[in-house]
């Protein structure tokens, strides 16, 4: 996974190693893969690859459960077998072939003209499953989801089938495939999942419709009406798509809705388009979603590729200017989390004093940290009363202080100088524009700042704020009324005939 594709993302919130550990151990593949290591023994043959030996595909598919009519039941096993391989659930004797073409070892008392086989027997790392700790079994789920990967970015058979030349061999030009380059589309898609679903929640409640995430790897950024070939190139990757998570929810990996058989049957039909405001439409075109434990696994890829994925929690140990410096950046949903991880345990009125002091600052950065230290000292209770009110002279704290006490009503608060007021207001907006931008609110809360403030933009550019020329600029563009609006561009001209 590239870090530059995705350089910084939002934080997510994990669940418990001990709970993804139990996702992991009921994942069908990989509980799979345990059954059969566990299976593993003296009479276990095994080809030159580790393979097992195909007339013991049955007898591992029937261990398994797996109804021994269904013709993908082998298939099924075979599969299991190569995860618990991989992993290191079994250890494996592959066999070696004598110059007569006979096997040596142990397991070698095949025949002249037969194929030589190995043994397998169950290796140390099964004893994890049960005996070690969470992160013995995630280990060990991670090394089987390599596994699957790599089988998930292999051309499907009908695509194999279409490359095979005159002798039987793939023809690797006709089939366009390079390893390298699919597992490098796989992960993108993946980081492209995780980016779409911790934008949203930071957690794993919505689906994500396969159009848009087809649509995310290949729609070019800013074009407007995607192009017929456009369309074309999405609906292509839907059916890759389609079939790599087919391949990766068995792992534990995503939850899946396939693409209705009916549509993919319907050859003649338009290519279908993401955005469809029926969502009964749009799920018939498949619906994926990282599972609790498929965030934890995508997110540890990225961080092996230097990817910044960052987890609630992980700052509960810093300062509380380590706190509000990384929390500035985060969408105000995550930083709550963040905040409240950070506040857990603490001491209140100690945690309250560090926070007023982290948030001081007339840096760009100060406004934002002013913000989320405000949403941190939101649900405070009384406790905290005494470090807010030792800020109130404040000349950058004095104003949030207020704010909180006269919210959680406390009495004889003194009035704030018309200085603070001013200060407070650029300070405020400032923080709303380095937060979500010039939003739809935005100019609502611009109105309701300046409405009662008789002459405020004869005063405000006189105010000593780094951003007060960015605020005042922004209320020109942005405020509602068009005098007022008109005042401000003014006021902004002044303020930046002040600077030096």
């Amino acid at each position: 996974m590239s870090a530059e594709s995705h350089p910084t993302l939002p934080p997510v919130r994990l669940h418990s190693e001990a709970e993804l550990a139990r996702d992991a151990l009921g994942a069908p593949l990989f509980a799979r893969a345990v059954r059969l290591a566990r299976w593993a023994g003296p009479g276990t043959r095994v080809g030159v690859g580790g393979e097992l030996d195909a007339e013991q595909l049955p007898g591992a598919a029937a261990h398994l459960g797996l109804d021994g009519d269904d013709e993908d039941a082998p298939g099924y096993a075979s599969q299991a077998w190569r995860v618990a391989v991989d992993t290191g659930l079994v250890d494996v004797t592959e066999p070696e072939e004598d110059a007569e073409g006979g096997a040596e070892g142990d397991g070698g008392d095949a025949g002249a003209g037969e194929e030589p086989y190995g043994t397998a027997a169950p290796g140390e790392d099964l004893a994890l499953v049960t005996g070690g700790t969470p992160g013995d079994v995630l280990a060990l789920w991670r090394a089987a989801l390599e596994t699957v990967l790599a089988d998930a970015a292999v051309p499907d058979l009908e695509d194999l089938v279409d490359a095979l030349d005159a002798g039987g061999e793939i023809d690797f030009d006709r089939l366009d495939w390079n390893p390298g380059r699919e597992a490098d589309a796989l992960d993108a898609v993946l980081a492209n999942l995780y980016l779409l679903t911790v934008s949203g929640t930071g957690g794993v409640d919505r689906p994500i419709p396969l159009p848009v995430l087809a649509a995310s790897m290949v729609v070019p950024d800013g074009m407007g009406e995607p192009s017929d070939a456009v369309l074309e190139q999405v609906s292509d990757a839907m059916m890759r798509l389609d079939d790599q998570f087919r391949q990766l929810e068995p792992i534990g990996l995503v939850e899946f809705r396939p693409v209705d058989e009916e549509l993919m049957a319907q050859a003649d039909e338009d290519a279908p388009r993401g955005g469809r405001e029926d969502d009964d439409d749009v799920s018939r075109y498949g619906m994926v979603r990282l599972t609790p434990l498929g965030l934890y696994g995508v997110r540890a890829r990225m961080l092996e590729a230097g990817v910044a994925a960052p987890a609630v929690g992980e700052l509960a140990g810093k300062g509380a200017d380590a706190l509000l410096d990384v929390v500035a950046s985060y969408p105000e949903h995550a930083a709550q989390a963040e905040i409240e991880q950070w506040m857990a345990g603490r001491d209140l009125p100690a945690a309250v004093a560090e926070l007023l002091a982290a948030a001081r600052g007339d840096d760009e950065g100060g406004p934002l940290r002013r913000l989320r230290c405000q949403q941190a000292l939101a649900p405070a209770g009384p406790e905290a009363e005494p470090a807010v009110r030792s800020v109130l002279d404040d000349a950058e704290l004095g104003g949030l202080a207020r704010v909180w006490l006269a919210e959680h009503g406390v009495a004889d608060v003194p009035p704030p100088a018309p200085e603070m007021v001013f200060w407070l207001t650029v300070d405020t907006i400032a923080a709303q524009l380095a937060a979500d931008g010039e939003t739809e609110e935005l100019p609502l809360l611009m109105e309701t700042l300046t409405a009662h403030h008789a002459g405020f933009f004869d005063q405000v550019w006189r105010v000593e704020h780094p951003s007060t020329v960015q605020v005042l600029e922004a209320m020109g563009r942005l405020h509602p009324d068009r005098k007022t609006a008109k005042e401000a561009r003014k006021a902004a001209f002044k303020a930046r005939s002040r600077r030096p």
